[in-house]
């Protein structure tokens, strides 16, 4: 039993796993949320409704003993759909191995489930609609204002720990302190994103339901995940400006009707109310989120309030999970000395935050224009070769990223690049033609790989 007091300042995702995870371990818990409790209350208008749950997140799960309760929310996806303005369909699959698949799952599903095994337990005080308003970083002390009541109060712990998301308070109190030298950078993409839906038809989802779609359309697109009730949400990725459409000037139902009768049609036949929603759901902006030091004296920060990343790699939540889990394997290596595990959380998590949201960046890219190129489709068809061949010797980036947990995230960005430049290279050169064996193949993509990273001229 550790016989310290922590708070947590959000009870969200991150927030509710790592208390469930600390309460494990005996400390006594204070978790405080901003919002109402999600399982009383409809909070869901403005924030994703589901969530690419993957292996990195699912290390974060086994941790606390919930694996099994955690798939009945789960959707398999087996890969991309990809659509095309003629409404043609190809399913590109996420890996040449067989069992390695992606899921849909509900945010407010897991959210609850968590928050349920929360409650469980005698040494944790959960607090809903109280809005952290000021921090204290050196004596754990942080000040709150409860929403329903105007009633302010306080709550001492001996440590904090701020899981309170993008636009954390706790973040904020730490780039207040002078002392600190605090380094802050928020990046915004040009283009936002709004929710929709495709709803179910007699109970079951009107489009194959194993898949994440996408309608990939060069500058802009729209994405599709399936939920247990046999709908799917649907999200628009659009610039706000430039082109024909854009945010600004999707003003009015006839010319969004106009819009996705152009570039999404098979979708529009599926969404007899886009036009409520549209005008109904807010438009989202898209950011990035790199801060550092991410703790000081008694506090921490961990997920989206120290590394909030775009949703293009699908990692968001995989990320602030698998936080929690190399924090309890530091928590475990320096024998539960919270100091030492927050100043060695912050210095070794770092990297690997910041080549998630490299990758994100990277994934958004080759998702609205690249995944229906030829070159691309070429690419992809070769690594998937690759990895049902010789699964020992070759995963993707996306591979590296997604079913690989035990490479960190900036170690898969540096391999995976250098893979992508290099196949496409030799790809669009020829130097891979067709009366060469697939292990052949292999050894020259391999060879002129290790020669990139050691920043060798590519010679073929």
């Amino acid at each position: 039993m550790q016989d310290k007091h922590l708070l947590i300042v959000g009870a969200g995702l991150c927030g509710s796993l790592l208390a469930l995870k600390l309460a494990q371990h005996g400390y006594k818990i204070t978790l405080v949320e901003k919002r109402p409790d999600l399982r009383n209350a409809d909070i869901s208008a403005g924030r994703s409704i589901n969530l690419a749950f993957s292996d990195r997140g699912l290390k974060g799960i086994k941790r606390v003993g919930l694996e099994d309760k955690v798939k009945v929310l789960c959707i398999p996806m087996n890969g991309r759909m990809l659509h095309d303005k003629n409404s043609n369909t190809k399913l590109s699959p996420y890996s040449g191995q067989d069992g390695n698949y992606i899921n849909s799952i509900s945010r407010s599903g897991l959210n609850a489930l968590l928050l349920d095994e929360v409650e469980k337990h005698d040494n944790v005080h959960l607090i809903f609609q109280a809005a952290c308003q000021n921090v204290d970083v050196e004596s754990a002390k942080a000040e709150f204002i409860n929403e329903k009541t105007d009633v302010n109060f306080h709550v001492q712990a001996d440590y904090i720990i701020g899981t309170d998301g993008a636009g954390s308070v706790v973040r904020q109190a730490l780039m207040k302190n002078r002392e600190l030298r605090f380094s802050f950078s928020q990046n915004f993409l040009t283009h936002g994103y709004k929710e929709l839906s495709i709803l179910p038809k007699n109970g079951e989802h009107q489009i194959y339901k194993n898949a994440l779609h996408i309608w990939p359309r060069g500058e802009n697109m729209l994405i599709a995940l399936p939920n247990l009730d046999g709908s799917f949400t649907v999200t628009l990725f659009l610039a706000y400006e430039g082109g024909d459409y854009n945010f600004n000037n999707l003003t009015n139902p006839k010319i969004v009707e106009e819009y996705f009768k152009k570039d999404y049609p098979d979708a529009h036949a599926l969404m007899p109310h886009l036009k409520e929603e549209f005008f109904d759901n807010p438009t989202a902006a898209l950011g990035t989120v790199r801060c550092s030091p991410w703790t000081y004296k008694k506090t921490l920060i961990m997920g989206d309030a120290a590394h909030a990343i775009v949703p293009f790699y699908g990692q968001g939540m995989n990320a602030s999970f698998e936080d929690v889990a190399v924090f309890d394997d530091i928590l475990n290596e320096v024998d539960f000395d919270l100091d030492k595990a927050f100043s060695e959380f912050s210095q070794t998590r770092k990297q690997d935050a910041d080549g998630i949201a490299d990758l994100a960046l990277d994934n958004f890219h080759e998702m609205k224009a690249h995944t229906a190129q030829e070159l691309f489709l070429q690419k992809r068809q070769l690594e998937l070769a690759f990895e049902k061949e010789f699964p020992d010797d070759y995963a993707s980036k996306y591979s590296l990223v997604t079913f690989n947990e035990d490479i960190g995230y900036h170690d898969a960005k540096v391999r995976g690049r250098a893979q992508d430049k290099v196949i496409l290279y030799l790809l669009k050169e020829g130097h891979l033609p067709e009366h060469l064996s697939l292990k052949e193949k292999l050894e020259i993509v391999k060879t002129h790989t290790n020669r990139y990273l050691e920043d060798e001229v590519i010679n073929v």
